[in-house]
């Protein structure tokens, strides 16, 4: 799949998220022309916005659609973009906001995801739509690890809205035969990550503050650095046998958040104090990726595993911070 996104005109929602601004990195080094959708003012036409994670990119991309994914302009703007190739990654992913904000996440999980569709239902050219799932659809799991079979079980709003998400995406697949390919990552961490439990404790820990653990520690989760989360999302767009597929990536390695702790203790040389408080509400016992289905399609697997992506991750954080001291 060399050069196969070389001149290719991709248009990638959430793009100044997380795995968003790592996608759009990757994708403009693989000389693709690439457009970028971030939240901003809903007029059309607009060039309101402020980037944070690819503002180092404003002058690589091709244009900046900026707007509310869940109204119908989204869906206009992304037609007139007339991309050949979509990344959907645009969402409310912080699960704790669902408990007080349900509906809001639901309408900028499910009706953007449903614009992005019909985007590409009645637009022109448009070759093939990544839809970003989740491993939170999974929920309260039967045991071992996950393949995607496995029953879903959503244990919070964000969850819920993730599984109409992605069963969307089968049934446009289904009915209308849009070329949808759907991928369902697991927990995905590294720089420029915010808001989940590893850069949380790495940020505490090189502060030397108190590292608090939900519960009772023992919960865990399948836990994949970006850079091979990235490498599934350019397969996701680029393969063949991607197109009507809902396929897991992940490590297949259930890791605790209690050794999350520690190491990050460890490594980092800190000598913050690790306590446990009261469990999250819509706590998951354990999320572990069986990534067969990667490996049969496609070839993949995971390169970097828990204690390497945590030096990595530290390493950089550590760095950002002498930046802005």
């Amino acid at each position: 799949m060399k050069n196969f996104y070389k001149n290719k005109r991709v248009l990638i929602t959430g793009a100044d998220g997380f795995m968003g601004s790592h996608l759009t990195e990757r994708l403009l080094a693989e000389g693709a022309k690439v457009s970028i959708y971030v939240r901003g003012n809903s007029t059309i036409g607009t060039t309101q916005y402020a980037l944070k994670n690819t503002k180092h990119l404003e002058n690589k991309v091709e244009d900046i659609i900026t707007g509310n994914i869940a109204t119908l302009d989204a869906k206009e703007l992304v037609v007139k973009n007339r991309p050949e190739i979509i990344f959907h990654l645009a969402a409310d992913a912080y699960v704790p906001n669902s408990f007080t904000h349900p509906i809001e996440v639901m309408e900028t999980n499910v009706i953007g995801t449903l614009n992005m569709l019909h985007a590409v239902k009645e637009g022109k050219g448009i070759k093939r739509i990544i839809c970003t799932s989740s491993s939170e659809i999974y929920g309260m799991t039967i045991g071992g690890s996950i393949d995607e079979e496995h029953p879903l079980y959503p244990s919070s709003p964000y969850a819920a809205s993730k599984v109409a998400c992605d069963r969307y995406c089968y049934s446009y697949y289904n009915t209308y035969r849009l070329p949808v390919a759907t991928i369902r990552p697991f927990n995905t961490y590294g720089p420029r990550h915010t808001y989940d439990v590893i850069p949380k404790f790495i940020d505490l820990a090189l502060d030397g503050k108190t590292i608090t653990v939900h519960g009772t520690g023992k919960q865990s989760r399948d836990f994949t650095y970006v850079d091979d989360m990235i490498d599934g999302f350019m397969i996701m767009g680029s393969h063949k046998n991607a197109v009507g597929k809902t396929v897991n990536f992940g490590t297949g390695e259930a890791i605790t958040i209690n050794y999350i702790a520690r190491k990050i203790k460890e490594i980092s040389g800190s000598r913050s104090k690790i306590i446990h408080t009261k469990d999250r509400k819509a706590q998951v016992p354990k999320l572990l990726c069986n990534y067969s289905l990667a490996k049969k399609l496609f070839g993949w697997k995971p390169k970097i595993f828990i204690d390497e992506g945590l030096q990595k991750n530290i390493e950089w954080t550590r760095e950002q911070n002498s930046i802005y001291e």
